[in-house]
C-alpha cells in the first residue's frame, strides 16, 4: 500500500466504524485525509491499542493490522 492507499483505506474504516456505531474508533481517523504521515502512523498505533481486548471489533483489528504492516510505506 502506498501513502493515499492508506489513507483511503484508514477513511473507509472511519465510516464503518461509525456505520457500526462505534464513534470512538472512528474518531481516531477523523480527517486523516489531512494528517501528515507521523501523525497517521500514529493513530493507526493508537487505535490497534483501543481495540485490543474487544473482540467484537476483531473486524477491525484485521484491518488496521493490514495497514499498520504498511506504514513504512507513509512519506
Amino acid at each position: 500500500m502506498n501513502h493515499a492507499a492508506i489513507v483511503a483505506k484508514l477513511a473507509e474504516i472511519r465510516e464503518s466504524a461509525q456505520s457500526a456505531g462505534l464513534a470512538d474508533l472512528a474518531a481516531y481517523f477523523a480527517g486523516v485525509e489531512e494528517l501528515p504521515s507521523p501523525k497517521v502512523g500514529a493513530k493507526v498505533i493508537a487505535a490497534l491499542t483501543w481495540l485490543e481486548g474487544k473482540p467484537e471489533c476483531a473486524a477491525f483489528g484485521t484491518q488496521l493490522s493490514k495497514v499498520a504492516m504498511n506504514l513504512k510505506n507513509l512519506r
